[in-house]
């Protein structure tokens, strides 16, 4: 099993973090990285078992409480066994926003997780965390890629 946590903590209320959240993959997203990434797309609002997407990976929403948790399990591709969610945590005066991924690669995936949608998802969850932290009015810039990475992509296109 693989578990990956991109997290931040920001000095923002919980209902402006909140309101990120909930408008995930929709027209006024603030939070998916679409500039660089594949835009992710769900087919209505966030409610359980609505399904969603980014590139070729497929999901269905588990569960969702408002400003607060959204958790997708993964459909695609082929080998994917697990889970990926957001949370908005609060603490004191301010919250954490967290990504969380969990996945048992079964199959192929065992090898193309590890080499290719590992690295891949690390550097989109990074740009998604300074993303968040931009839309609460901090500063921060994407984490540079690595060049492994940089590859990748460029074998994709």
């Amino acid at each position: 099993m693989a578990r990956h946590v991109h997290r931040v903590r920001l000095d923002a209320s919980v209902e402006a973090v909140g309101a990120l959240l909930d408008a995930l993959g929709s027209e006024h997203d603030r939070v998916w990285p679409a500039d660089r990434w594949p835009p992710m797309r769900l087919e209505g609002p966030p409610a359980p078992g609505v399904r969603g997407s980014h590139g070729p990976v497929r999901y269905t929403t588990e569960a969702f409480e408002p400003g607060r948790r959204l958790c997708f399990r993964f459909t695609a591709p082929a080998g994917f066994v697990g889970s990926h969610q957001f949370l908005v945590i609060p603490e004191g005066e301010g919250v954490w926003f967290v990504h969380e991924l969990e996945i048992t690669p079964r199959g192929l995936a065992r090898l193309l997780w590890p080499l290719v949608f590992g690295p891949l998802h690390d550097a989109l969850a990074r740009d998604a965390i300074a993303r968040v932290v931009r839309a609460s009015g901090g500063e921060a810039e994407p984490a540079p890629w690595s060049a492994w990475v940089r590859l990748l992509r460029l074998a994709a296109r």
